[in-house]
């Protein structure tokens, strides 16, 4: 019984990501997880008591992978230097992934303070990742720089989204260049 909870737990879950990526956080309703699942409505509620734990449960399970990624780019790369470069554009990059735009947006509207707080726990992890790098370089506040080099990707996200939304004229690509060159010239100075 409990095995079969967990298969079905995971594809709404899995339901849930496709709905997500084909129509945004608009997409993501009961009725159109259980028309994906083939289970009754009502059952959907059986597993989830709202679209904000959904979404909590998504980012559960799904950021510890999104980190994982992040953290191969890093690891690929030999040199500090390259290092925060995957860093910023991993994180770049997945910020474009349409699940991951709309997790945030129903994130935003939805979620309690205390859900917030535990993906607020969780991107902190994600900024420890770059504090060795920070340290290889001789920087001599490296977890204040990775704060600040967090403050950089996230603008640089938002302005990625005007690019995608046509209210910039930045393709992603330039914004992402633009991003690192920022982040390695600005943290290169003592």
């Amino acid at each position: 019984m409990a095995e079969h909870r967990q298969l079905q737990r995971a594809a709404l879950l899995d339901a849930a990501r496709s709905l997500l990526t084909e129509g945004g956080m608009e997409a993501l309703t009961f009725p159109a997880l259980a028309a994906r699942t083939g289970l009754a409505r009502s059952s959907v509620y059986e597993y989830f008591r709202s679209r904000a734990a959904v979404v909590e449960m998504l980012c559960e399970v799904d950021f510890p992978l999104w980190a994982a990624e992040i953290e191969a780019g890093m690891e690929s790369c030999d040199t500090a230097a390259g290092r925060i470069e995957a860093y910023v554009r991993g994180q770049l990059a997945l910020a474009g992934d349409p699940r991951h735009r709309a997790v945030v947006a129903i994130s935003a509207l939805e979620l309690d303070e205390a859900a917030r707080e535990r993906i607020r726990a969780a991107h902190g992890k994600l900024v420890g990742l770059v504090v060795q790098a920070l340290e290889d370089l001789g920087h001599e506040g490296p977890r204040l720089a990775a704060a600040l080099l967090q403050g950089i990707v996230e603008a640089a996200v938002r302005q990625a989204e005007q690019s995608a939304a046509g209210g910039c004229t930045e393709s992603p690509d330039a914004v992402a260049d633009a991003a690192v060159a920022l982040a390695l010239r600005g943290l290169d100075r003592r």
